[in-house]
């Protein structure tokens, strides 16, 4: 598969996967923003803009459980590249730097979701 196959280029507003969809692949941004959300009817509460560079929907392709949030183009000419199951696997596995900063990133978003809930349980 040719890597023109694994991009692909969104609008504002557009949706590229919905939380409680199955899907095997992560998302790294080429050009633009996306927004991951959480959806309740019509409202939308962003919990993260992501730019150049960044990924999204690594735990779906760790584990292949369902989307956790829903995923939004956030500005014109938004590209993503897919990065599917098998490739993921390839590259954690050739390519230490890679799973070390899938690593990296998945600590450092549990410990702001952790400094989330701690606040929202009642902490200080």
């Amino acid at each position: 598969m040719t890597i023109e196959k694994c991009i692909n280029e969104f609008d504002v507003d557009d949706v590229i996967f919905e939380e409680g969809s199955t899907g095997r692949e992560l998302f790294v941004v080429l050009d633009g923003k996306v927004e991951i959300a959480k959806m309740n009817g019509a409202s939308k509460t962003v919990i993260v803009t992501l730019g150049k560079g960044e990924f999204f929907g690594e735990m779906a392709v760790i584990d292949g459980s369902s989307r956790s949030a829903t995923a939004i183009a956030a500005a014109p000419h938004t590209r993503v590249m897919r990065i599917n199951h098998a490739r993921f696997v390839y590259l954690v596995s050739q390519q230490p730097a890679f799973a070390l900063m899938i690593m990296d990133a998945l600590s450092k978003r549990l410990r702001a979701s952790n400094t989330v809930a701690f606040r929202t349980a009642g902490g200080s």
